[in-house]
């Protein structure tokens, strides 16, 4: 299973924000914690093969429309709108900032994509079902090749993640793996 040969690939981490990420945020998903790790590896191939990593980021204004739905979250400017320090962006990855669920909707991600002529995208992160989601079908609508970490990706229960990834599978044509498989694709790029 290779990614498509003419284009190339990046890797999205998804809201692995401080208010969703750590105990007792405001928005708690347990789950992530034990995602960590697999996106770490996933990232640290991606560096040494210089693959991008874009790392897609809820950041809310106060009153947006979103908290009609949520208590208020990953404000921007603020401690818990920060990517979790054991997944910190470094020196030349990219960070979208998205104020609804996709991180195609309103924010330059598909033209960032573009410029970096990527075709295809591994996808990690929170949450299975709604962020990640809606970025793969929005990835789905624009063309790309939608890879999603099962095991890098993670939602408030695992009912909720399964359900999501089929739904994926079968609509958005997406590809399915484990982190092992992912690395194994960055590593023939």
């Amino acid at each position: 299973m290779l990614p498509n040969e003419k284009g190339k690939i990046a890797v999205l981490v998804i809201d692995m924000l401080n208010d969703f990420v750590k105990p007792g945020a405001i928005l708690e998903v347990p789950a992530a914690r034990n995602i960590i790790d697999n996106i770490k590896k996933l990232i640290q191939v991606a560096h040494e093969k210089r693959i991008p990593v874009i790392y897609v980021c809820d950041s809310h204004r106060k009153g947006d429309k979103e908290f009609e739905a949520w208590p208020p979250h990953a404000l921007e400017g603020t401690h818990g709108a920060e990517v979790i320090e054991e997944l910190a962006p470094q020196r030349g990855d990219i960070i979208v900032r998205k104020r609804r669920y996709s991180g195609f909707f309103e924010t330059d991600l598909d033209l960032t994509l573009r410029e970096l002529k990527i075709q295809t995208l591994i996808l990690t992160g929170i949450l299975t079902d709604i962020c990640v989601f809606f970025t793969a079908v929005d990835a789905f609508y624009r063309g790309y090749e939608i890879y999603i970490v099962s095991d890098g990706t993670a939602s408030i229960d695992e009912k909720r993640h399964n359900d999501a990834l089929e739904k994926l599978r079968m609509l958005a044509r997406a590809k399915v793996v484990k982190t092992e498989e992912a690395i194994n694709l960055l590593k023939k790029v």
